[in-house]
């Protein structure tokens, strides 16, 4: 009886090996031939044509499997699939190793021990200087003394608007600013209204350098010539680190930039490596076939590389890191992508030539252009961002020059001294401020410039694009994550060595996100000031002895004008840039009447989302400082509505705020609602537009009327329209790879599998005891109850899948799901190409 039964199991597999062989001539073969008369460990051992290991004999049978499923075109060349020492068949899935040793430097953000150090250092350097002659001073470059001018031209102008309109704010408050709580009002009109101005002023510069149209200081993308000869050495690195991402969408992404570096004659030049910290079985599935079927169907085996970390350390930058420690030697230029990233063939050749005309520049960061979403909300997005971000972009290049912002992709980096000088030590101390650094990217352009080297932006070079969050819940998800890495990064404001300007980043980082309490305290102490002059009797002799009454004095025209000064601030850069496009031609906009329009609509928008971004801002800042840790999960990269069930959950306490702040102010003053409407109202409106706003419907609507129409979408670019269409293709295919089930139990779907786990290991006793402990206990339990870690440890480990394998079909304790759930209705799990 149980010979029986086993010949029955050998049958059904030899059955659903033939299934999955690539040559008929092969399966009439394989089901003719006796193989199922002799067991398991006899079927293994013919098909590998050698002696199977006695605890693993489906081992032998890998390579066998996989060549009667590729029989027509092998599955890798021959360089790429190949055996280890023991003798299993392999895939090799990176590059040989070139390691280089990195370590981080300590971080120094004691300012009183740094002087000291810094005096004694002065000490020795003087003594040294007077008996050697002293030492010829590098010469400063021309673009580093005009950024110092321009920097003081800036706070001048940001200083002194601020002072004038503090003055103002005093000559409005009824008591001029003489009483506590008028003070702390006037004190944080102050620190807002320098945020204001700095932005505007970035603003207005942007205006006139795009207007101009040259900076002689500045990298300009045109400087370079598109045909001029790349060096051979120059060889150049993309690399994209993912982790649970959309599979689909990452791989349309690659492949359109791919193919787009391929039109352009320069992809000798260029490797692409996908760095992966994915922790989900079934995405990590995805992404090896993925990635197979990209190499096989473009034939790039030899410039496409994977690999997946089994040890996550320091999320993207340990990624990063752990690139430069294995390969970074082999490549003079990096380029990071984000997994929405594409850049088209001559974006990624000109940054080439534009690091190699300018032997300092350390990082060339380009501008990215959003496009590609749906979503009303992302819609509105994409215009403000490729309408007014030009502006922003240029003007913060022109107060910056070569000590300029890094965004953490779609930029190059000279690897060399990124290797040398930029990797990331923890932040010192405990709590949620402490440890690995969360926003990197601030970081590591700072330490770039302290090593000396330039960090710029090439804000007018084309080909460049990412996506924007789907909706308002997304984006706030985005920022949360920001805000506490932003304050992290605010600890190193006074770290050794660092720049002014990038000091000046920092401060300008966190500012993004301290702006809101800040400016929700404005608005609490305002209200404070009307309740206390509403409620209570006024002190007209508030010293003793005084002889004169106090009189409180208020005066409406000059709030009038205070408001139309700042409002003039914030949307001014809005009208210059909607005067520049039509300037330089506005047809791809949908016409000067509807991006008129736009702008209008996307104004009176904004006003409504900041007031909720106030609250969530402050919220977010708050935890972070509380010490409340947050999960740092990836973006969402589908066009996804927003249910009324999460709207409600998310904004239901803005809404009772809102609305009690409105009764409450009603009550003390009528006319003073007035005044706190657009801020009250938004509030209370904040579940439907939140939900309205996400809906792809009414984008789709906004699109088919031309509204927030951008260039990409009016005339998409080549790498865009092939990004759609692999994506469209690659969310077409059924069942495009295996679940971790029929990874374990389809002879195909093992056989691959075992090929791409990457763990090697000894052989010993003791490793053998424990890999057959840890398969007993998996195959006895009911395979949707096997926790993550443990499937992929036998993902990550060829002998423990290989092993598993075998058990589901011959151990009579295995648990009949496997069989069940791993050998569905026959499909085919061939990679394509």
């Amino acid at each position: 009886m149980v010979d029986t039964q086993a010949d029955t199991v050998t049958g059904d597999y030899l059955e659903r090996l033939a299934q999955e062989t690539d040559s008929r001539g092969a399966r009439r073969e394989l089901l003719a031939s006796r193989l199922d008369e002799h067991g398991m460990e006899a079927l293994h051992s013919s098909l590998g044509a050698r002696e199977v290991s006695e605890d693993d004999p489906a081992a032998a049978s890998v390579g066998a499997r996989l060549s009667l499923a590729y029989s027509a075109r092998p599955l890798a060349p021959p360089t790429v699939l190949t055996t280890d020492a023991q003798g299993i068949t392999r895939l090799c899935t990176t590059p040989p190793i070139a390691r280089t040793p990195l370590a981080p430097e300590p971080w120094a953000a004691n300012p009183f021990v740094r002087y000291a150090q810094r005096a004694r250092n002065w000490v020795e350097r003087g003594f040294r200087r007077r008996h050697k002659g002293g030492a010829d001073a590098v010469p400063t470059p021309r673009w580093q003394k005009v950024g110092r001018l321009r920097r003081k031209i800036l706070l001048i102008l940001v200083v002194g608007q601020s002072l004038v309109a503090a003055e103002y704010m005093r000559s409005v408050l009824p008591y001029q600013g003489k009483q506590v709580l008028e003070v702390a009002i006037l004190t944080l009109f102050v620190l807002l209204f320098c945020w204001v101005s700095a932005g505007f002023w970035t603003a207005l510069m942007g205006f006139f350098q795009l207007l101009r149209g040259r900076d002689r200081y500045a990298i300009d993308a045109r400087d370079v010539q598109e045909e001029a000869p790349i060096d051979e050495t120059a060889r150049t690195a993309l690399v994209v680190p993912i982790c649970n991402e959309d599979v689909a969408r990452v791989f349309a992404g690659v492949r359109a930039t791919l193919e787009s570096l391929r039109d352009s004659g320069q992809e000798r030049h260029f490797d692409l490596f996908i760095l992966s910290d994915t922790f989900d079985p079934e995405l990590a599935i995805a992404e090896t076939h993925a990635w197979l079927a990209l190499c096989r169907e473009l034939d790039a085996f030899d410039r496409v590389f994977y690999r997946r970390r089994q040890r996550r350390m320091k999320r993207k930058s340990g990624n990063i890191d752990d690139f430069c420690r294995r390969w970074g030697v082999n490549y003079r230029y990096m380029v990071v992508l984000d997994a929405d990233s594409v850049m088209s063939g001559a974006c990624l050749t000109r940054l080439v030539r534009l690091m190699e005309a300018n032997p300092k520049a350390g990082i060339i960061q380009s501008a990215p252009r959003a496009s590609g979403r749906l979503n009303l909300y992302a819609r509105m997005q994409q215009f403000a961002t490729r309408v007014y971000g030009p502006l922003f972009t240029a003007g913060l290049h022109f107060w910056q020059l070569g000590e300029s912002h890094y965004w953490g992709h779609n930029a190059i980096i000279r690897l060399a001294p990124f290797m040398r000088h930029c990797m990331l030590a923890p932040l010192p101390g405990k709590g949620s401020l402490s440890g690995e650094i969360l926003s990197h990217d601030f970081v590591e352009a700072a330490l770039m410039r302290r090593a000396g080297w330039g960090v710029w932006i090439a804000y007018n070079l084309d080909g460049s694009y990412e996506e924007m969050p789907p909706n308002l819940l997304d984006e706030l998800n985005r920022d949360r994550r920001w805000c506490h890495g932003n304050l992290m990064n605010f600890r190193l404001f006074l770290a050794k060595g660092i720049h002014p300007v990038h000091r000046a980043v920092f401060l300008t980082g966190v500012m993004s996100y301290i702006s809101a309490p800040l400016w929700c305290l404005f608005l609490i102490l305002s209200t404070a000031l009307l309740a206390v002059h509403t409620l209570s009797t006024p002190q007209y002799f508030p010293e003793p002895g005084m002889m004169f009454p106090v009189w409180p004095q208020w005066n409406p025209t000059m709030a009038v004008g205070l408001f139309a000064a700042t409002a003039t601030l914030l949307f001014l850069p809005k009208v210059l840039s909607v005067i520049l496009v039509i300037a330089q031609g506005s047809k791809e906009f949908g016409g000067g009447l509807r991006l008129c329009a736009g702008m209008v609509l996307e104004s009176l928008f904004s006003m409504l989302m900041a007031p909720v971004r106030m609250l969530f801002h402050t919220r977010f800042v708050m935890t972070a400082l509380l010490g409340r840790a947050i999960q740092w999960r990836s973006p969402s990269r589908d066009n996804s509505d927003t249910p009324w069930g999460d709207a409600m959950r998310h904004h239901g306490v803005q809404t009772l705020i809102g609305a009690v702040w409105a009764v409450g102010v009603y009550y003390m003053e009528p006319t003073f609602l007035w005044w706190l409407a657009p801020i009250v109202g938004a509030l209370m409106v904040s579940i439907p537009v939140s939900v309205f706003s996400s809906r792809v419907s009414l984008g789709r609507w906004c699109q088919h009327a031309r509204l927030f129409r951008i260039p990409e979408e009016t005339h998409p670019p080549r790498v865009l329209r092939r990004m759609v269409r692999h994506l469209k293709r690659m969310r077409a295919q059924q069942a495009t790879a295996p679940t971790f089930v029929q990874v374990v139990v389809d002879p195909m779907a093992n056989a691959l599998g075992c090929a791409l786990a990457t763990s090697r290991h000894g052989v010993s006793a003791l490793l053998r005891r424990r890999r057959e402990e840890r398969v007993r206990a998996v195959v006895t339990e009911n395979p949707s109850k096997v926790e993550t870690a443990t499937r992929l440890n036998f993902l990550d480990d060829p002998v423990l899948l290989s092993m598993l394998h075998h058990w589901v079909w011959t151990s009579p304790d295995a648990h009949p799901d496997w069989r069940e759930l791993g050998t569905p209705t026959p499909v085919s799990w061939r990679v394509p190409g």
